[in-house]
Parts: structure tokens; C-alpha cells; sequence
């Protein structure tokens, strides 16, 4: 017994008491693979997706209850959801404090260079802020993720110095890579470590915030030419998109909301059916830029109903939805909620790619860089069918099959007589198609597409009655312009969620405040860019 003590007695008494299974210091690879599964499953989808931004961007309308269609938000999401957000990003704060203090810098650089590590955790840091900046206005910012440093009440911060802070993050974080050496070794389901990806996207992701403040910002073209000379996504391979497996529980959010959860909300809106079509809007007397130019995109975003693609009419009553919907095709014709990936559409694969942010959408920003240049437009629009057509890479269901060369071909041809601020917009609003919550800042930005019904709009012509979107909350007579702040803050952050409110067109927290860089008016809904 004393020569068993003897033994480990001679051995580091607190190595002896660690337990293997409970690390003092996760490894941050894996901290990164959480974080980014975190932040993808409560971004994309049922919830802040599905009831939020791909209803406010119209590709959806729900098909039981549309209240949130129609702007009345459950509270107890929005509290929710608010909290999710800010739990991925104080992870991401998490990895860049173990890459830079020394002692635990030294333990964590064999899982990645420690710069790069840092440099991937800022970039998607700065995803994650736009996106929730963008959602609710000026939110806590540089004083979030502060708990352990004493900050309980973090002040919120001006939407316009939040952007400024995002694009110099960016510029900071592309800057330090060492393309010659990994981000992360393991864990990182966005690029496999790969730093050089990591960096194409941080200098993509800054295109997109200088488009963003385009008309507010008269340095937003310095700083789309410094993300071009550092180097953005050069094809659909650099996507910045999360795979998401088959096997539980790794599988999409999406499809966890149809088939593990058994939900049949929603179903894609007449207004997004009709733009696909080429249909213009008859009920409100709205012209369609490419009339009677079908898109080759629309039977891989959503299947057909007795053989015809029918969107569900936007933004109507609860009690008229039965009778609106029955010509309508759902996201897909769910009967028993089993699953067959072959009559599926891809948006409810279980193994569904979120898209973060695409080569698609950097060539349009592009185009718009340039004056809505053809060149780009066109990449932008080929890119687009490319990846949606071999995002799955086989026949989608039995009414289509991925788009051949040909068919792109000939649409990209049809979509090309005229290349303005128009087309570029709904090019680009059509290619976000499950990326809502970008389509939603490019709609506030642009007034694009101007097919999207605003309130009091006919939606539908039913037994010879007319039917408005008609809204829940006062919008001021547009979409929705931002989300309330939760009502949790009023509690738990009081001072600095009354301050932020004080701050809101009449002082109150509404849905009408717009963005710093929405700088549409009534005379004037698509301003040009500076």
C-alpha cells in the first residue's frame, strides 16, 4: 500500500486529478466544430428562418398560421433567438482568446495556426454580427461576450459604428492568414481549415458589407477594391456553405423541421412562383422585367401540384387560407412525412448545404461595383445555376433534373436585353432563395424586387373577392424593417435597452425603424448609388 501511495505521490497530484473526459480547456478545434453547428442549426431553420426572414422576404408563406407572415412575432422566439445568437458569438470570442494568451496559445497551436485561428473565428464572427445587426438594429457589440471580465449590462451599440468595426475586423483578420499553414486541424466544417478559403470569404464577406452601407459610406468602393486586390471567391469551389450529414443528429435543420418534428408549415409564395415564371403581377399592375421567361431554378426549389408550380397566396387571414391554398404547392407534397431524397426537393435533404455566402452573389455585388456591369451579372446568374443544379448533383424528383448547359444557356441569354439595378437585385434575390436573411437586407436596401406585395397590396382574387396583405403591426406601409429587441432586455438589460429604444424613429420599439444604410423614401424607393 505505502509503495502504491509512494508512486503517486511522485506524480503531478493535479495531472492525476484532471479528468480526461472534462477538460479544464476544450480544444479549439473543437469549440469551432460546436460553434459553427450551433450557429448554422438556429440560424437555418423553422424558426428564424422559416418564421422570419424567408416569410419576410415573401419565398415562403405558411400554410396554417400566418400570423408571422403578417408581422406578429412570439415574443418567446425572439427572446430565444436573440440569446442563441449572442451564445455562438461569445464562442467565437472564446477561440480567439485561447489563440492569443500566451500560455494557452502555446496548447492550442496544434490544432492550427494560431493567427489563422483567430482570423477564421473573426470572419465568422462578423457573419454572425451583420446578421443579427441587421435583424435588430444597434445591439450590444463591444462590450458583448464580457461576462467574465464583469460587463452585465453591455451597452448597445450605434448600427453605424458596429459596420465600421465589422469591415476593419475583416480587413485585420484577412491580413494576419498564413495561407501556408492550416486555420484548423479538424472540426471546421465550413472550409477544412483551409486558411486560403477562410480568407477568400473574410475579403467576400467585406464586398458585401461595403454594398450593404453603399449609399451612406462614400469609402464603400476603397473597400470592395481592397477585398479584390487581397483576393475573393474566384468560383462556386470557394462557397462559403455548411454541409450539413445524413446521420442524426447532424442532419439540416430544415429537414429536422419536416420530418423529425413532422411540420408541413409552408409553402413557397405566389409572389416568388410568379417572378420564377415570369408572370407579372395583374392584381397590383406590376410589370416583370424578362415576361414569360420561365427560370430553370423553379422545380429544383420546390415541387409541382398535379403537374403545375402554384404559389400560396401572401400574407392573408388565418380563415382564408384553406380555401387560398388549395391549388397551392407546398415546399413539397408531404402526405406521410417519409422521406424520399428522390422526390424531395433539395431545400429538405438531410444532408441540405446552408449557404453562407456565395460566388454567386460576390459576382453580383460585383456588377453593381462596377456600374451593374454585363460581365459579372452574367457570372452571377451562370454561377447561380450551376450550384443550385449540382448542389445535389442528380435528378431532383420525377418532374426535373439538374439544369444542363443549354437551358442556362438560353435563360442567361433571355434575362440579359437589360442590366440596371433592377435585374442585378432580382437576380441576386433570386439566387438567395433559402438564404433569407440576406434577401432581406437586399430588398431594405434596394426596394427590389418591387413584385414583393407591401401591406394593404391584393394578394389574392378569391370567389370574387379581393384579399390585401394585411399586417398585424404598423410597418409604415412597407415590409418589415427590422425585428423588435426582445422583451428580456427591458428586464435584464433595462438602462441600455432603453436607451437603445430612445434612439428608434418615436422613441418606441417598433418594426418600421430602418437600418442606417436604408435610405429609401416614399419619392424615392431604389436611390441610386453614390
Amino acid at each position: 500500500m505505502s509503495a502504491l501511495f509512494g508512486a503517486v505521490a511522485c506524480e503531478d497530484f493535479e495531472t492525476v486529478n484532471t479528468d480526461p473526459n472534462n477538460p479544464d480547456v476544450v480544444p479549439t478545434n473543437m469549440i469551432m466544430a460546436g460553434a459553427e453547428k450551433q450557429i448554422m442549426d438556429n440560424v437555418y431553420d423553422f424558426w428564424f428562418s422559416g418564421r422570419q426572414c424567408m416569410v419576410y422576404t415573401q419565398y415562403w408563406a405558411q400554410r396554417n398560421y400566418t400570423e408571422e407572415d403578417r408581422y406578429q412575432i412570439r415574443e418567446s422566439v425572439n427572446n430565444n433567438y436573440f440569446n442563441y445568437l449572442y451564445q455562438g458569438a461569445a464562442n467565437l470570442e472564446t477561440i480567439i482568446k485561447l489563440n492569443t494568451e500566451a500560455e494557452s496559445a502555446i496548447k492550442m497551436s496544434v490544432y492550427g495556426n494560431n493567427a489563422n485561428q483567430i482570423a477564421a473565428a473573426k470572419i465568422l464572427k462578423v457573419w454572425l454580427y451583420q446578421l443579427m445587426t441587421d435583424t435588430w438594429g444597434s445591439i450590444p457589440y463591444t462590450e458583448a461576450s464580457k461576462l467574465k471580465e464583469g460587463v452585465y449590462y453591455p451597452k448597445y451599440d450605434d448600427q453605424t459604428e458596429i459596420y465600421k468595426s465589422l469591415i476593419a475586423e475583416l480587413t485585420s483578420a484577412v491580413n494576419s492568414i498564413n495561407e501556408d499553414e492550416p486555420a484548423f486541424i479538424g472540426g471546421d466544417r465550413i472550409f477544412e481549415g483551409d486558411a486560403s478559403k477562410w480568407k477568400k470569404f473574410g475579403n467576400s464577406l467585406k464586398c458585401r458589407l461595403a454594398i450593404h452601407i453603399s449609399k451612406v459610406d462614400s469609402k464603400w468602393k476603397t473597400y470592395i477594391a481592397e477585398a479584390l486586390a487581397s483576393g475573393v471567391f474566384e468560383s462556386n469551389k470557394d462557397n462559403a456553405v455548411y454541409a450539413y450529414s445524413a446521420t442524426a443528429p447532424e442532419q439540416c435543420g430544415f429537414y429536422i423541421g419536416c420530418f423529425v418534428d413532422r411540420r408541413n408549415d409552408f409553402t413557397i409564395t405566389r409572389t416568388f412562383v410568379d417572378i420564377l415564371k415570369g408572370q407579372k403581377d395583374t392584381l397590383n399592375v406590376k410589370s416583370h422585367p424578362w415576361e414569360g421567361v420561365s427560370d430553370p431554378r423553379l422545380p429544383l426549389y420546390t415541387t409541382a401540384r398535379n403537374g403545375k408550380y402554384i404559389g400560396m397566396p401572401y400574407g392573408i387571414p388565418s380563415n382564408k387560407v384553406a380555401s387560398a391554398m388549395r391549388n397551392a404547392a407546398p415546399i413539397w407534397n408531404n402526405t406521410n412525412y417519409t422521406y424520399d431524397e428522390t422526390k424531395v426537393p433539395m431545400i429538405l435533404h438531410n444532408d441540405f448545404t446552408v449557404p453562407l455566402m456565395t460566388y454567386a452573389e460576390l459576382q453580383f455585388i460585383i456588377s453593381e461595383y462596377k456600374g451593374f456591369s454585363k460581365e459579372e451579372y452574367q457570372n452571377g446568374i451562370r454561377a447561380s445555376l450551376e450550384y443550385w443544379s449540382q448542389l445535389n448533383g442528380t435528378p431532383i424528383n420525377s418532374e426535373s433534373e439538374p439544369i444542363n448547359t443549354a437551358q442556362a444557356n438560353a435563360y442567361i441569354e433571355a434575362v440579359s436585353t437589360t442590366v440596371n439595378a433592377e435585374t442585378v437585385a432580382m437576380q441576386k434575390y433570386i439566387d438567395l432563395y433559402m438564404n433569407g436573411t440576406e434577401a432581406w437586407v437586399e430588398y431594405r436596401r434596394t426596394g427590389y424586387p418591387t413584385q414583393l406585395l407591401k401591406p394593404g397590396e391584393i394578394s389574392v382574387v378569391y370567389g370574387g373577392e379581393e384579399i390585401p396583405f394585411s399586417t398585424l403591426s404598423d410597418t409604415k406601409g412597407d415590409i418589415i424593417s427590422r425585428v423588435k429587441y426582445p422583451t428580456n432586455e427591458s428586464t435584464l438589460n433595462a438602462q441600455s435597452f432603453t436607451d437603445a429604444v430612445a434612439k428608434l424613429q418615436d422613441g418606441s420599439n417598433n418594426y418600421y425603424s430602418k437600418m442606417f444604410w436604408d435610405v429609401r423614401t416614399t419619392s424615392n424607393p431604389h436611390p441610386a448609388n453614390k
